[in-house]
């Protein structure tokens, strides 16, 4: 299945998600840098709806910054701009600047759709006996929780299609953010059902096992989320052959910055099947912004810790969209007094995710991520100052991307 409106996704993909739409280039630097080492990982800008409306920018600002940082370094590889979660509602200010449309779906799961006798009908080869299977019963069940939610997918991908009148672009469909993961062969069953659909699907999110919360490692057992991995990618192997989807269809998995405890589960299964991969890493540059404010000392140093001494004060507010993706462990927040005190080692060490460092502290990271609600609303008074420490930040956002994501996910053997 290729649609003449597709761009083709490369290989291997890392979405990086800017709030402030000031590190594009240090982000793409660190994609040169992977490249001088022989591998080519694309970069997909994104930025949500919901991002947008607190930051107060437009889609518009992703692409101009992507476009700059394009052209300031001389990347000769592409390079896409995804309209990241978006739904029926929210996708047609992202119609023009984007080329990538994250179609957000989870929402939809579960409600109830016609159409399940006749999808259970068409497949009769998810009852036969062989790698994928299972009774009528069950296969009617499971598409019975998913089919609306794909059967949306499709409303979406031909809203946009039909807009964009022509101009190509890539489909991921999304349904992470959801509280069941979906096994193997619900996941069968969902790209059977895309491919009805007639979506020239490249990238899904599935929920997977384990908890992904933002800006942390992953919690959960890695052993069980290779297995369930693995099996993922089996699943898709065979969905490419069996129902024609696009030849370079991949797993997608969101929420994956600073997961490191499975980067190297996802890296020997993606060699072992000789696929590839999208990992989303949005909101580790903010955090890097943060660290390299802090570095730079003077008032780089002072915005860090009025950022979290409000972020501190608003901690419930600001938790709550986020309940379902992040751990907050409210008694080991320190009182915004006592960071106020903080050295520039002390405030780095706390925020930098260095597990091997012993005054890490997870929870100030979490709510540290959540919390650039409280920069946005500063407004130029922020942009100045990191525009000021420029150096400090680019430095930290590159090599965080570089040293800690993507080598371990493509470059280490």
């Amino acid at each position: 299945m290729k649609s003449s409106g597709m761009l083709e996704l490369g290989k291997y993909s890392l979405g990086v998600g800017d709030r402030f739409a000031h590190q594009a280039n240090a982000q793409l630097e660190a994609c040169r840098l992977a490249e001088r080492r022989g591998v080519t990982v694309i970069p997909v800008w994104n930025k949500s709806n919901r991002e947008h409306n607190i930051v107060g920018s437009e889609p518009e600002s992703v692409r101009e910054a992507a476009d700059r940082a394009v052209r300031d370094l001389n990347w000769r590889h592409p390079y896409h701009v995804d309209a990241d979660h978006v739904g029926l509602g929210t996708v047609d200010r992202f119609l023009e600047s984007s080329d990538f449309f994250t179609l957000d779906v989870a929402s939809a799961i579960g409600r109830p759709s016609d159409a399940v006798e006749v999808f259970v009908s068409r497949h009769p080869e998810l009852v036969r006996r062989g790698p994928f299977f299972d009774t009528r019963d069950a296969i009617a069940q499971i598409a019975s929780r998913y089919l609306y939610a794909v059967e949306e997918a499709g409303r979406i991908y031909r809203h946009v299609a039909e807009r964009r009148e022509g101009r190509p672009f890539i489909t991921e469909i999304s349904m992470d953010e959801t509280e069941s993961p979906q096994t193997p062969l619900e996941l069968l069953v969902i790209l059977a059902a895309i491919a009805d659909e007639g979506i020239p699907i490249q990238t899904i999110a599935p929920k997977f096992t384990g908890r992904f919360n933002k800006g942390v490692d992953y919690v959960g057992d890695v052993e069980v989320f290779e297995k369930e991995f693995s099996g993922d990618l089996a699943v898709i192997a065979h969905a490419v052959a069996e129902y024609g989807l696009p030849g370079n269809l991949k797993l997608s998995v969101h929420s994956g910055s600073d997961k490191f405890s499975i980067y190297g589960a996802i890296r020997k299964n993606v060699r072992k099947w000789n696929t590839g991969v999208h990992v989303k890493t949005a909101g580790t540059t903010w955090l890097e912004e943060l660290i390299g404010l802090a570095e730079a000392g003077g008032e780089g140093l002072g915005m860090a810790k009025e950022v979290y001494a409000e972020a501190y004060s608003h901690r419930v507010e600001l938790a709550e969209p986020y309940a379902s993706v992040i751990g907050i462990h409210e008694q080991h927040l320190p009182k915004p007094s006592e960071v106020l005190g903080w050295s520039t080692d002390q405030y780095t060490s706390a925020l930098r995710h260095d597990p091997c460092n012993p005054d890490f502290n997870p929870d100030l990271r979490q709510l540290l991520h959540v919390g650039y609600k409280i920069a946005a609303a500063m407004g130029g008074r922020y942009v100045r100052i990191i525009e000021q420490c420029e150096p400090t930040i680019s430095r930290n956002v590159t090599r965080n991307l570089f040293e800690r994501h993507l080598c371990p996910l493509f470059l280490e053997s």
